[in-house]
């Protein structure tokens, strides 16, 4: 069973709206999505009005940007075809999607020292100037400013303190480009150690899931 079963989507008049992002290719055996979907549950139960969006990377992977999407989306033609407008479309649904939410909950594995390939398409797909982030004579501005983002990190080996630190390129990553495009309030929650038995795992996740408790408290307070 999926870890976010019990997470509903609710429109209408919300108090906030959430969006999630899982992206671990072990989808439902995944220690990121587990707590990801504890992190909802925690916010749902502070604010209960909360519209919820999940999107699911792994099990809807986007196609990598090519020299279509460029043309949809930064030339000044825009687009011509059939493809580029699907394109072009499918971009806008996912950066609406992010400028309707004023939490944004990024769940990913580690793999290979950064983050999926698939959540970095879906980063190339709501990076776009003139909607999430603007050129200007003092050079770019994030768009996205007044929201908060919590990253829910997943890594099998010991990457916050230690020899593997330098290695580590998937919450500095998360971070520059959220930050880039204005979201500079954000919360890690890390699952650390998995890959090191069943109980460096267990540890891991319990400490993760207090964390979540605690993120969500700290968010209803802000």
């Amino acid at each position: 069973m999926s870890p976010f079963s019990h997470c509903s989507t609710k429109w209408g008049p919300a108090m906030r709206h959430i969006l999630c992002l899982t992206s671990s290719p072990r989808r439902d055996t995944s220690y990121s999505n587990l707590v990801a979907a504890r992190v909802l549950k925690e916010l749902r139960i502070v604010h209960p009005d909360s519209g919820v969006t999940i999107r699911d990377l792994a099990g809807n992977p986007l196609p990598h940007i090519d020299d279509d999407f460029v043309t949809a989306t930064r030339s000044v033609a825009g687009a011509r075809n059939g493809r580029q407008r699907a394109l072009l479309e499918q971009s806008d649904i996912l950066v609406d999607e992010l400028l309707d939410a004023d939490t944004i909950v990024v769940a990913a594995a580690m793999i290979n020292f950064g983050i999926p390939s698939t959540l970095k398409a879906w980063i190339d797909y709501v990076c776009r100037p003139g909607r999430t982030f603007a050129y200007t004579e003092h050079g770019t501005k994030g768009l996205l400013g007044g929201r908060r983002a919590i990253l829910v990190l997943a890594r099998g080996g010991l990457y916050s303190v230690g020899p593997l630190r330098a290695s580590e390129h998937d919450e500095s990553y998360l971070r520059s480009v959220l930050s880039f495009l204005g979201v500079t309030d954000i919360e890690t929650i890390l699952i650390e150690g998995v890959a090191l038995g069943p109980e460096s795992a267990e540890r891991a996740v319990g400490s993760a899931i207090r964390r979540a408790s605690a993120v969500a408290g700290v968010l209803a307070a802000a």
